[in-house]
């Protein structure tokens, strides 16, 4: 049996993962100054890092926005799409073996997906993402690279940046944690450090995809909320994760290989077509 390769060509960054027998083999990622460019790079290196040749390949399944620049087969393999949501919410049951879900997807924008045995559906999104933290980093801080942000967040104070709800109320609140944000970037000082900027960007955004995901639960029965994708590994994520549980009780999981959700939604999703 072949290998299956499942890649989420996005808009920053090429997600791989490979299936042989449905098993997962692997994954990789890799970022490129174009879409196309990275896509044949991707599976170059994916292949290569495995010692596996482009002859061993059965079928390659794209989604993502890059998809929509494939028109034929790649390298004469058999090419197949899959749309976008419909991977990503695959991919977030694949991951975490459940039934329904439903999934916050953290891209260089957000998209809120509902999973489950009714079908799966785009609820909504924002425009709000990695793209916001890489741009608001490069004009506020003059750093283009996500992992140099993340690195300086590190030693970051919110306190020095956010408006939280004991500067507004004077006082303790018993329903709400003292140190919830009120207002992001409501209190800059002028002592603001850069760390602290950064910080202040990460939680900005992340607060903000986790109240989208906070409104979808109102409207559903579903207490499960599975994150994925690239900003769902950064240790912020973690914070806003275990502060957003305990604020509103639902259960915010962010399973292994949060990264490659999407890309193994539309790999693991064309052996279901095949059934």
């Amino acid at each position: 049996m072949g290998i299956v390769l499942g890649i989420d060509v996005g808009g920053s960054t090429t997600k791989i993962v490979g299936f042989s027998g449905g098993e997962l083999l692997g994954t990789l990622q890799v970022r490129a100054a174009d879409q196309i460019t990275s896509l044949f790079g991707a599976i170059g290196n994916f292949l290569r890092e495995r010692g596996a040749a482009l002859g061993g390949v059965e079928r390659i399944v794209l989604t993502g926005v890059g998809a929509s620049y494939i028109d034929e087969p790649i390298y004469g393999i058999e090419t197949r799409k899959v749309d976008e949501f419909l991977a990503i919410g695959h991919g977030a049951l694949y991951l975490t073996g459940l039934r329904e879900a439903l999934v916050l997807s953290l891209g260089t924008g957000t998209a809120v997906v509902r999973a489950g045995a009714e079908g799966i559906t785009h609820i909504g999104g924002s425009g709000v993402g990695g793209g916001t933290i890489l741009g608001l980093a490069s004009r506020m801080l003059n750093k283009s690279d996500i992992d140099a942000v993340i690195d300086l967040a590190e030693s970051g104070r919110l306190e020095n940046v956010d408006l939280s709800v004991s500067d507004i109320l004077g006082g303790n609140i018993p329903s709400l944690p003292p140190d919830l944000t009120a207002a992001n970037f409501g209190k800059i000082k002028s002592a603001a450090s850069e760390a602290d900027l950064a910080l202040g960007i990460l939680n900005m955004v992340l607060q903000t995809a986790g109240t989208l995901a906070v409104f979808a639960a109102r409207n559903d029965t579903i207490r499960d909320i599975v994150m994925i994708g690239m900003l769902s590994i950064f240790p912020q994520a973690h914070k806003m994760q275990e502060t957003f549980r305990s604020l509103y009780g639902l259960n915010f999981i962010i399973p292994p290989h949060s990264v490659f959700a999407t890309a193994i939604g539309a790999g693991h999703f064309s052996f279901e077509e095949e059934k």
